[in-house]
């Protein structure tokens, strides 16, 4: 690819040169001068057009001298006036080469320049670079149209652009508290949504680091993604969850009473009568607890779950836990042991925990073949409890486990084995976990087991 530019500094040098050789001519300083005073022309000329025209002033300059010698009083020979027309081509030849490699590096310098600029800016998201103070270096298209919609000005520093406009958003205090604390620590991540005032619209921010080399911090990375569609698909889904769970309260609640009645007089109802009542009462049992399943789901995305914090002996959960799903770990002849601590403890719901623990069993015996094994242990020191469920079990293959505490999803093992279950057990489990202050983590094996840790703080 070729640059079509203006050889100003070639012309100039040209007329330099011949400037030069007045000058000579009207001083008679040929011999005092030399043609050592034509090299900066030359090399300027090469340089700024390139090879050909270097060499063509080295010969032009070398000519030059020559009639200002032959003018004055000096008489060169002809091997001085060759050297000097040889020194002053190579040195032409020489600028013009390395004018053309500045040339090509430029050129390559601002394809690559460009090509990122294109990148950058198709992105969906709104990029910017800061520096160490926080002024914005470079910014891309769609940041710089954001910008203009949400009326950020275009002076001062990023965070300033950001305060400006908090006025704008549904909690102006909290934003501000936000876009403080990113500005008291550059080098940590942060990511945050917000959303505007009156609009609905809503925006996720994210920012990191940057650093060089040596780990030193050099700068942040900006971006900024309208995320109003996501959010509202969100809300459309947790609604009619919200809708369902509790139009199918209803006629359960009719059905439970039903069946009620029918087990007082079960003992009328014959063998097969009695089988098909057990049949319709575990099936009730089933989408009761399924129900239960989709109201706490829309109760922890509108964080309206409340938790009655207490002192709580984990190792009592544990045991009622257990002794809840021992039956069931027999029926499958699993295994079940417990090995708690009696002194661990935390603070939070003794429902709740218990409700994780019974998810974490559930899906280990569920998962479990003949013959294997659960084991439970419980264990309190220092600023933390944890419980350990592991299993012997079929395992999750490694690329589905990043989904595992996601809502609705099932393990493809889990579908194709038909084994009953709505994917919701974990994602209960870790939003649970979370409202305590904890952590939980998974570790799996295909075709060897399944580790769970579930880590809280100690009381």
């Amino acid at each position: 690819m070729s640059l079509r530019r203006p050889r100003t500094a070639g012309l100039v040098a040209l007329l330099g040169l011949l400037a030069t050789f007045a000058v000579m001519i009207a001083a008679d300083a040929s011999g005092t001068l030399g043609t050592i005073v034509f090299a900066p022309w030359v090399a300027i000329v090469g340089v700024d057009v390139g090879i050909v025209a270097g060499i063509t002033a080295g010969g032009l300059a070398g000519g030059l001298w020559l009639v200002a010698a032959a003018a004055g009083t000096g008489s060169p020979s002809v091997s001085q006036a060759v050297i000097r027309f040889v020194v002053l081509a190579v040195l032409g030849g020489g600028s013009g080469f390395v004018g053309n490699q500045l040339r090509a590096s430029e050129r390559a310098r601002s394809l690559t320049v460009s090509r990122q600029r294109a990148l950058i800016d198709a992105t969906l998201d709104g990029i910017c670079l800061t520096d160490v103070e926080g002024n914005v270096l470079i910014a891309n298209e769609p940041l710089v149209r954001m910008a203009i919609d949400l009326g950020m000005p275009t002076e001062g520093t990023a965070v300033e652009r950001l305060l400006h406009i908090s006025d704008k958003l549904a909690d102006p205090e909290r934003y501000r508290r936000r876009m403080l604390e990113i500005a008291a620590s550059p080098d940590r991540e942060s990511t945050d949504e917000f959303e505007l005032q009156g609009t609905g619209r809503v925006f996720r921010g994210y920012t990191s680091p940057v650093r060089d080399r040596r780990g030193g911090f050099v700068g942040r990375i900006w971006t900024l993604r309208e995320v109003t569609a996501d959010k509202e698909l969100e809300r459309m889904r947790d609604a009619f969850v919200a809708t369902v769970s509790h139009e199918l309260r209803t006629p359960l609640t009719s059905i439970s009473g039903f069946l009620e009645m029918l087990e007082d007089e079960q003992e009328r109802l014959g063998e097969s009568g009695r089988l098909y009542l057990d049949v319709m009462r575990r099936s009730t049992d089933r989408l009761h607890q399924l129900v239960e399943d989709l109201l706490l789901v829309a109760q922890i995305e509108a964080q309206r779950v409340d938790l009655e914090n207490e002192p709580v002996r984990l190792a009592a959960v544990a045991e009622e836990s257990v002794a809840g799903v021992r039956p069931w770990a027999l029926e499958k002849n699993v295994r079940l042991e417990l090995d708690a601590d009696p002194a661990s403890e935390t603070f939070g719901d003794k429902r709740r925990l218990g409700q994780v623990l019974d998810n974490l069993l559930s899906n280990a015996i569920k998962f479990s073949n003949e013959g294997g094994a659960v084991t439970v242990e419980v264990r309190g020191g220092g600023d933390t409890a944890t419980i350990v469920v592991s299993d012997t079990g079929m395992g999750i293959p490694v690329d589905e486990q990043g989904h595992v505490f996601s809502r609705f999803y099932r393990t493809r093992s889990a579908t194709e084995l038909a084994l009953p279950g709505t994917g919701l057990g974990l994602a209960i489990t870790r939003a649970l976990v979370d409202q305590h202050g904890g952590t939980i983590e998974l570790e799996s094996v295909e075709g060897e087991g399944t580790r769970v840790t579930v880590t809280l703080p100690a009381a």
